[in-house]
C-alpha cells in the first residue's frame, strides 16, 4: 500500500504537471471505486487544478480555493491501487469493467492519469466533494508525523495500552504510516512490534520519535522528484526489514523474520528488536519462551 512518503511523492509529481491545467474529462472505469454521487464526475470538466495536497495517505486535487462549490477530487489508492501518468492520454474511451482502470482524468494539454487497481479485492476509493473534510476518513485523521512532538507522542502512547505496531498504523492517531514504514520505524527504534505502549518510558518514546522522523524524512527525500512509475520500486529497494523475510539484517546480519496474519504480515530483526527471541507466527503473538 502506498504510504505517506510515496503519496507525498505522487502529490509533488502531480503538482508539477497538473496545477494550472483544466480538466477536460473524467471517465469512470469501476463504479465501485466512486464513493460519492454529487458532485458528479462530469462536473469536474472545465475546472482548473489549483493544487494537489496530501492528507495522510489520501491525495486531493483541488480545483479552487476556499470558495464553496469548487470540487475536490480526493482518492485513496488502498492496498493494490496506483496512479499511471500519461504525457498523452489514450484517445479511446474507457469501457467499464474491462480493465484494471478505475478512473481516468484528462487534462487540456493532452496529458492525464489513470487510477488503477490490481486484484479482485477492490478497495480504491474516489470521492468528489466540496471540501476534503467531507470525507470521513480525512476528517478523523490524526497528527502528521512531522508535527509529532515528544510530549504528544508520550500522550498517545499512554492513552491506551496496545501493541506499538498498531498505534503507528492507526490513521486516527498518526496519519500516513502503514504496514511497511511501521516495520522500518520499529527496526530503527530497536523496538519489538508487540511492545505495549504503556511500558514506554521517556527514553523509549524519544527513540521511537527519532525513528519516526528520520525514517519518514529519508523516504520522502528519496521519493521527491521521482516519476510515479518509479516510486514503488524505489520504496522496495529502501526497505531494511519490511518485505525482506529470510534476508540478512543490514544492521546486525541476523535473519529477518516474519509474523503472518490473515491478510498481512510484518517483518522484524530478532537481534535488533526482540533481544534475539523469535515471535510466534500467529495473531496476537507472544514471545516464545
Amino acid at each position: 500500500m502506498p504510504e505517506m512518503p510515496e503519496v507525498e511523492g505522487l502529490a509533488q509529481f502531480l503538482r508539477e504537471r497538473a496545477v494550472g491545467r483544466a480538466i477536460t474529462g473524467v471517465e469512470v472505469g469501476a463504479i465501485s471505486a466512486l464513493k460519492t454521487f454529487s458532485p458528479a464526475p462530469t462536473e469536474l470538466a472545465g475546472a482548473t487544478v489549483t493544487d494537489v495536497v496530501r492528507h495522510g495517505k489520501w491525495l486531493d486535487l483541488a480545483t479552487g480555493g476556499e470558495a464553496a462549490g469548487d470540487p475536490h477530487l480526493v482518492f485513496h489508492l488502498a492496498k493494490a491501487g496506483w496512479l499511471r501518468w500519461y504525457d498523452a492520454v489514450p484517445t479511446s474511451m474507457l469501457r467499464p469493467g474491462k480493465s484494471p482502470i478505475a478512473l481516468r482524468v484528462r487534462l487540456d494539454d493532452g496529458a492525464g492519469f489513470d487510477l488503477t487497481e490490481a486484484g479482485t479485492r477492490k478497495r480504491l476509493a474516489v470521492h468528489i466533494v466540496e471540501r476534503p473534510e467531507d470525507v470521513p476518513a480525512i476528517a478523523t485523521l490524526g497528527v502528521e508525523p512531522a508535527a509529532l512532538t515528544l510530549e504528544a507522542l508520550q500522550e498517545l502512547l499512554a492513552a491506551k495500552n496496545q501493541q506499538v505496531k498498531g498505534l503507528l498504523r492507526a490513521q486516527s492517531v498518526i496519519a500516513g504510516i502503514g504496514n511497511a514504514y511501521s516495520d522500518e520505524i520499529l527496526h530503527a527504534a530497536r523496538t519489538s512490534p508487540f511492545a505495549l505502549t504503556k511500558t514506554f518510558d521517556e527514553q523509549d518514546a524519544a527513540r521511537l520519535l527519532t525513528a519516526i522522523h528520520e525514517v519518514l524524512a529519508s523516504a520522502v527525500e528519496q521519493a521527491a522528484g521521482r516519476p510515479a512509475a518509479e516510486l514503488k520500486d524505489s520504496k522496495r529497494r529502501s526497505m531494511k526489514v519490511h518485505g525482506r523475510t529470510g534476508a540478512a539484517c543490514p544492521v546486525c546480519g541476523d535473519t529477518v523474520r516474519e509474523v503472518s496474519f490473515a491478510d498481512s504480515s510484518l517483518q522484524y530483526c530478532p537481534t535488533c528488536q526482540t533481544e534475539g527471541k523469535i515471535l510466534a507466527d500467529r495473531r496476537m503473538s507472544k514471545l516464545l519462551r
